[in-house]
């Protein structure tokens, strides 16, 4: 943190003149729905696969944005009490050279499960603190204190692999209670309209559907450096080089309390015209010393801006892990996209005898049955079994076990439908997922489990998606939510879940409902 606000002083103090202001704008795929109609619309050429967004004044998202966030809205004769709580960041600054706005977020809710028999709660006391400077410079950070049980299911995932779902290090391994914190830190520098440059600690989503076969929201957030460049008008090119963890992989002598990893990531996109776009994507996830713990460090080859290069140093004991993929869109309907992702894993196979694959095919749009902000998606996911891991489970495609890209990992069939409603400040969610999986039995690694070496302890033949124990996936979600503040997305939130996972040896059933004060934009998921 101390770091954090001396970038933020060195910012202020080296600020230009003002002009339009940048806005970050956290992830969740409930509010980004919202935003549908101008980022979808035919009429625009945005952008729309790399997300978080940075909302420019001149952008065509940000009347909607505004409208939201309620950032045009009157509030003469209103206490300041009134302001704080409905209308206004907690504390908030606005002038000609610069923006500053905090917020305290409370996440706390209360439930039943009653398939167990158990109350379940989150306990969330967080922050979040933004801004800008001019015109070429923004900040942003969250961290959150937590506390909470859960329903089983998660509570085994928690206790398999030592963390809470896309969060953090559970600091209270094998207790009921989980306790965890988590943060996240970003600067940026824009120094023309075309390139932008962030740094800190993150996440990055690629893709327009509510998962990624490329690259998600779904695992904790870790250190990043973000290159954004606009060539043109229809085409974005975007850089990122990360710094990874992995818990499973042989340990060294270090002060680290894990082997790291580098990632790089470069995509492509382009808008061929207002409603078709194509993007091309890959990714190199690399070790950052052997068994030995003999480090070779970054390699400077991984700045290369060239698509699916790998590093041209010499050979190491754990190969460069390297996967491409494409990401395209259509607007078939004025209001209605199409879109697509297909990704090839060619170090994913046993023997490297055949190439891993992931695809997904959806569509998604507002408004529908022309019922006004009533927004849908509904999609397809599916990967091959072996698909993002590697004989080397270092360089495996995860973060502190957990996938980069779908939660359920590989060989895996998913269907994913979503409803979303507001009127007034009443918001209504539906979410239905089924999915198809095969489970490892008998110490036999089947493919799902992307964490673990994918040349070892395989069956005596490689079979297609879903080999291995035959497991069905159902899961139902709603909220009915009535939102207080949007500025950090403050609401009174009633939720009920439905899960049942069967196969021929067992039948997990969990039935829940939940009630909170909530705020915060980040996605807490439980559809896995």
């Amino acid at each position: 943190m101390k770091k954090l606000f001396t970038c933020i002083a060195m910012l202020l103090f080296f600020a230009g003149a003002a002009r339009a202001q940048l806005i970050y704008q956290p992830y969740s795929y409930q509010f980004y729905q919202k935003l549908d109609n101008p980022v979808y619309s035919p009429v625009t050429r945005l952008h729309t696969s790399i997300k978080p967004y940075l909302i420019p004044d001149s952008s065509a998202i940000r009347p909607l944005y505004d409208s939201l966030m309620m950032s045009n809205a009157d509030n003469t004769g209103k206490s300041w009490f009134y302001r704080k709580l409905l209308r206004q960041h907690l504390i908030e600054v606005k002038d000609k050279e610069y923006t500053f706005y905090m917020d305290y977020l409370p996440d706390l809710q209360i439930g039943k499960e009653f398939s167990e028999r158990k109350t379940v709660w989150l306990n969330t006391r967080g922050y979040q603190v933004g801004g800008t400077v001019g015109a070429k410079f923004f900040f942003y950070t969250s961290g959150y204190e937590n506390q909470g049980k859960f329903a089983n299911y998660e509570n085994n995932y928690i206790n398999t692999i030592e963390m809470i779902p896309g969060e953090a290090f559970d600091k209270s391994y094998g207790k009921p209670t989980k306790d965890w914190s988590s943060v996240t830190a970003l600067i940026g520098y824009s120094p023309n309209k075309a390139i932008t440059i962030a740094l800190g600690e993150d996440k990055t989503f690629i893709g327009d559907g509510y998962r990624s076969v490329l690259l998600s929201d779904y695992a904790s957030a870790y250190p990043l450096l973000r290159l954004n460049i606009n060539l043109g008008k229809n085409v974005q090119y975007m850089a990122m080089w990360t710094y990874m963890e992995d818990q499973d992989a042989t340990q060294f002598n270090s002060f680290y309390n894990y082997r790291r990893k580098w990632g790089a990531f470069h995509y492509i996109d382009w808008n061929i015209t207002n409603r078709a776009s194509i993007g091309f994507f890959n990714a190199l996830i690399a070790e950052e010393a052997n068994d030995q713990g003999q480090y070779h460090g970054f390699d400077i080859n991984y700045i290369n801006p060239v698509l699916f290069v790998s590093s041209w140093g010499a050979a190491k004991p754990a190969p460069d892990h390297t996967l491409i993929g494409f990401n395209g869109k259509y607007k078939v309907l004025n209001k209605t996209t199409l879109y697509g992702q297909l990704l090839f894993d060619q170090a994913s196979s046993p023997g490297n005898d055949h190439a891993g694959n992931s695809w997904q095919l959806g569509f998604r749009g507002s408004d529908l049955f022309t019922v006004s902000k009533l927004h849908y998606l509904f999609e397809y996911n599916t990967s091959k079994p072996y698909t993002y891991s590697n004989q080397y489970p270092i360089v495996n495609y995860a973060q502190l076990r957990e996938p980069l890209a779908d939660p359920l990992g590989a060989n895996f069939k998913e269907f994913v439908g979503i409803l979303n409603y507001s009127i007034g400040k009443f918001d209504f969610q539906g979410q239905v997922n089924y999915a198809k999986y095969g489970l490892n039995t008998g110490n036999i690694n089947y493919g799902k489990d992307i964490t673990l070496a994918d040349n070892a302890n395989l069956p005596s033949s490689v079979g297609s998606t879903g080999q291995g124990l035959a497991t069905t996936l159902k899961y139902a979600e709603g909220t009915i939510s009535y939102l207080l503040n949007p500025k950090y997305n403050l609401r009174i939130e009633v939720g009920g879940l439905l899960r049942e996972e069967t196969n021929s040896l067992t039948d997990t059933k969990t039935k829940m409902i939940t009630l909170g004060l909530r705020s915060t934009f980040r996605d807490l998921y439980h559809d896995f």
